[in-house]
């Protein structure tokens, strides 16, 4: 088991595994809010393909907020985890559905800052973020690209829970994924350097890449 340095040697091993897509001119690379957007940085630099971001925000479960029964992204896409969702209420699961819908939409309104969500019609979107744990939030933001009419949507990770990969390869056309432990804990654990990614900067990658 390999441990990166920081998000960025992360998103140099997994574009290593993404050399087939050099040069294709339909693909597309998108980052999820906030930690795969540095990840997704380097994958599209070395693609030589643009870069935007998926919001897309987890439900977690009110008394312990890091286990996901779904998540939400733009366009109203909602994904649920049935088997968790069912140890809820309905009044809990829309305050939290409430809650991070809020969210969801300031932090869409940040990033994109009047900009429209690139065309993604027929194109290959590569769906990047800096590990996969439940597998919630990229199982959402796979509907989100096809809801925007993606041809081929590819989930892209440098590290990931083996039951997790195993269900969104159901979902994806293709699930890349640079490490699947036998005993996975959290996606912190494989990092040295796994800091919150700050608004300013996912706005500062998507100016870079612009």
């Amino acid at each position: 088991m390999t441990t990166y340095r920081d998000r960025n040697e992360a998103g140099r091993v997994l574009a290593d595994r993404l050399t087939a897509l050099i040069g294709e001119p339909d693909v597309v690379v998108l980052g999820l809010v906030r930690g795969g957007v540095p990840v997704a940085q380097v994958v599209a630099e070395r693609l030589g393909a643009p870069l935007d971001v998926l919001v897309v925000r987890k439900l977690g479960m009110p008394w312990a907020p890091e286990v996901a029964f779904g998540a939400l992204g733009p366009a109203g896409v909602r994904v649920l985890n049935d088997v968790v969702a069912g140890q809820l209420s309905s009044a809990d699961m829309a305050d939290v559905q409430r809650r991070e819908q809020a969210e969801l939409d300031r932090r869409e309104q940040l990033y994109r800052a009047g900009r429209g969500p690139l065309e993604l019609t027929g194109r290959t979107a590569v769906i990047v973020d800096d590990g996969l744990a439940t597998g919630a939030t990229a199982r959402a933001a796979v509907a989100v690209a096809r809801q925007l009419g993606a041809r081929r949507v590819l989930v892209a990770v440098p590290v990931g829970a083996q039951d997790a990969y195993e269900t969104l390869s159901g979902e994806a056309d293709q699930v890349i994924c640079a490490q699947r432990p036998e005993a996975f804990t959290a996606v912190g654990a494989y990092y040295d350097d796994f800091h919150e990614v700050s608004d300013d900067e996912v706005t500062e990658a998507l100016a870079a890449s612009a």
